[in-house]
């Protein structure tokens, strides 16, 4: 499946003065309701690799810190909202690495919406940068751990390498093997239609306008659910996406599913996604949310996450378990995590040391 090329829909340099000066309109209108927000989310990683340890104070990926903005009701249209945010630079764990320990740098790439979009009756409309329809579809989970452990593994330590059997630093990183296959932001048009029954349909065609060297064309589609009971909620997404680059077009098609009883807090979560022609993976989770302490839920859950042939003839293991402790007053949520990695090489010619990392670490909300 091929379509033609769209235009870029801007230059990076054009992409933030754009946002700056929606930005600016948005709040000098009176009747537009402008909203500020954030996070900073620091945490302590440490990762072993078989024969040494690295420690870090890093910058927590699984979500990471940031500011942002919404101006709804822009000129007085209602359902006519902006959105921006960006992430503030700071080391990432998931660029992380034994031989690499990233700066404290704010480039373009770090914007992550710089979106505008108009709903009504008839769904939503988006133009910008922001969500492809299948950003989320991997990803659905209702454990209440996701600062530690979900399906996007190569968030915590995705950068660092495996050492073979004499120890020493192969080029296989985490991120080689440990996929989910969600989908992105991009600058791109999407559409969602209404939803019917919690059912709702995404689409979005778009392109990377905040990195250098990327001429594909991306687009997908999406079908996401959310719905349930007194006793039981439930979401679950599918979505299918393709790449178009010089030489062909790639698709790959990811999905999840999750349920949470509310009166026990027990939840589960699974998740399974493949690459046509390339590798697949499977992701399961169980989980349990209680108010055992006063000063907020505390949830836990573990993990197992199984893929082969991301890389040709390799297949991956995980298993994880996580632990969240939420303050309520202070909009604090202390974590903990810990991770175990099994590579192996199903042709025996490579033999990989098990690694293993935990963070530790809060996320505070303003």
């Amino acid at each position: 499946m091929k379509v033609r090329r769209i235009n870029r829909l801007g230059s990076k340099a054009a992409l933030v003065g754009v946002a700056g000066l929606l930005a600016t309109t948005a709040a000098a209108q009176e009747s537009a309701a402008v909203d500020f927000y954030g996070q900073i989310n620091p945490t302590f990683l440490s990762f072993d690799d078989g024969v040494s340890s690295t420690d870090i104070l890093t910058d927590n990926d699984h979500s990471n810190t940031r500011i942002g903005m919404w101006a709804r009701g822009i000129l007085g249209v209602e359902g006519l909202d902006f959105n921006f945010e960006t992430a503030l630079g700071l080391p990432s764990s998931s660029a992380t690495s034994q031989t690499n320990t990233p700066d404290w740098t704010w480039d373009e790439t770090k914007l992550r919406k710089v979106d505008l979009s108009y709903a009504g009756n008839w769904g939503k409309i988006y133009v910008g940068q922001g969500s492809m329809a299948t950003d989320g579809v991997a990803q659905k989970d209702m454990s209440g751990t996701t600062l530690v452990n979900y399906s996007g593994i190569p968030d915590s330590a995705g950068s660092f390498m495996f050492r073979n059997a004499a120890g020493v630093l192969t080029t296989r990183q985490v991120k080689d093997n440990f996929k989910d296959l969600d989908g992105a932001r991009r600058a791109r048009l999407r559409y969602d239609t209404p939803e019917f029954s919690g059912f709702k349909l995404s689409a979005a065609i778009g392109e990377e306008v905040l990195a250098t060297g990327n001429n594909n064309t991306y687009y997908d589609v999406a079908a996401t659910y959310a719905g349930g009971n007194d006793a039981v909620a439930f979401s679950a997404a599918i979505g299918t996406a393709w790449t178009d680059t010089a030489t062909g077009t790639n698709r790959q098609t990811s999905g999840s599913v999750a349920v949470l009883h509310k009166d026990s807090g027990l939840n589960g979560a699974f998740s399974a996604g493949a690459v046509d022609g390339g590798g697949d993976y499977l992701y399961a989770k169980v989980g349990i949310v209680r108010n055992w302490l006063s000063v907020g839920s505390t949830a836990l859950a573990v993990d197992y996450y199984e893929s082969s042939d991301f890389v040709v003839n390799e297949r991956g293991d995980a298993v994880g378990f996580g632990i969240v402790q939420k303050f309520d007053k202070q909009n604090i949520e202390a974590y903990f995590g810990y991770r175990t990695y099994s590579l192996t090489d199903t042709t025996g010619a490579v033999s990989y040391r098990d690694a293993e990392h935990y963070m530790l670490g809060a996320r505070f909300k303003f």
